[in-house]
């Protein structure tokens, strides 16, 4: 999964980028022109530790995350995302933006002041304005092709142009995409478009170190404004979680629960993350690897299996399913089997969060 992090300058994205990464990016003069910062992280999940400590396996492989820190430089006011930078930021599958709510004199605000409710929704703009633009052509291109076009195929492109057309009306009067009434069918037929307001946006509030006390009634206040559909907001200190990205696990431990930080940035980011773009983990377990995989919620086992390899969802017979807490209730995959807690479940089947899965198939 790619999270695209994007935010004004100065607004501390790069900072919070190394906290969640334990990066070491270059941050303040990271300016004009340079390419994305990137990291992968191993999503931490107790689930799988629990299995691998059961099945003491040669390998442990955890699911991992790609973040993307675009240059604040991407995005020019009223302009929407700058050309080098918009087929990378439609690729990603959420986007996260940052936005400044922390005060230091020794960083000025590009705008003169700090207002990061004027900030968040000045985004908003700026990433309607990319879907806006992107109609706009694709609207000029129908109707040159439309004085050409078959008699089978006008209705189709008629369809088209009114689906973008209300999308766009919908984008001008500040509707995000993804806050957009579509049915299932017009869903389908945007997939390629990749529009930028129609993807999972969680938005961060980077607070000063003295408001992390008061993160709870930050998020509250952001929320009443700006949560909605596939849209979450989050209050962290980039600065205190950059610094206890750097310490031992022990350390960090301590150094939150004397800031009474429940949950370390990273786990927080990447919760939210998965609850917004509907991702759930099932688990693949035995001597030789414990590993944990991405699908999304609602997919079929078929689906499943070909995360694993294109080979199993081809030939797919059945799986073998156990849940984990299950599993490691009963000890060892044998005597899950007694217990009549491993079923055999076809190609209808719904995999569900903490799955355990062994796939049959043929060659």
């Amino acid at each position: 999964m790619d999270l695209g992090i994007i935010g004004f300058q100065r607004s501390g994205k790069t900072t919070i980028f190394n906290a969640v990464t334990r990066g070491h990016a270059e941050t303040g003069s990271y300016g004009a022109g340079v390419q994305p910062n990137i990291g992968v992280v191993k999503v931490p999940d107790r689930r799988l530790d629990d299995l691998a400590g059961l099945f003491d396996p040669k390998k442990l492989t955890h699911a991992d995350i790609r973040y993307i820190d675009f240059p604040g430089s991407a995005f020019s006011e009223g302009q929407g995302p700058s050309t080098q930078f918009l087929a990378q930021l439609a690729r990603c599958d959420a986007l996260i933006h940052v936005v400044r709510a922390f005060t230091d004199a020794s960083v000025p605000h590009p705008s003169g002041s700090v207002d990061a409710a004027r900030d968040a929704a000045a985004m908003d703009l700026e990433l309607a304005f990319a879907d806006a633009a992107f109609i706009e052509k694709r609207l000029e291109r129908i109707d040159a092709a439309m004085r050409s076009v078959k008699a089978g195929e006008r209705d189709a492109a008629e369809r088209e142009v009114a689906l973008l057309t209300r999308i766009r009306e919908g984008l001008e009067a500040e509707r995000p995409l993804r806050a957009q009434e579509l049915s299932d069918d017009e869903q389908r037929s945007l997939v390629n478009y990749q529009f930028l307001t129609d993807k999972p946006l969680l938005l961060v509030v980077n607070i000063d170190e003295t408001e992390v006390a008061r993160g709870t009634e930050v998020e509250a206040e952001f929320r009443a404004r700006f949560a909605g559909a596939r849209r979450e907001v989050a209050a962290i200190s980039g600065k205190i979680e950059q610094e206890l990205a750097q310490m031992s696990d022990e350390e960090a431990m301590e150094f939150r629960a004397d800031l009474q930080i429940a949950e370390s940035g990273l786990d927080r980011m990447i919760r939210l993350s998965y609850e917004l773009t509907g991702l759930i983990s099932f688990f693949t377990v035995g001597p030789d690897e414990c590993r944990a995989w991405n699908v999304h919620a609602g997919a079929l086992a078929p689906a499943a299996a070909g995360k694993i390899h294109t080979d199993l969802e081809r030939g797919f017979i059945r799986a073998e399913v156990v849940h984990w807490d299950d599993l490691l209730a009963a000890g060892s995959m044998a005597e899950a089997k007694k217990r009549a807690q491993v079923r055999q479940e076809g190609k209808s089947y719904v995999v569900q969060d903490g799955d355990c899965l062994n796939i049959l198939f043929n060659v």
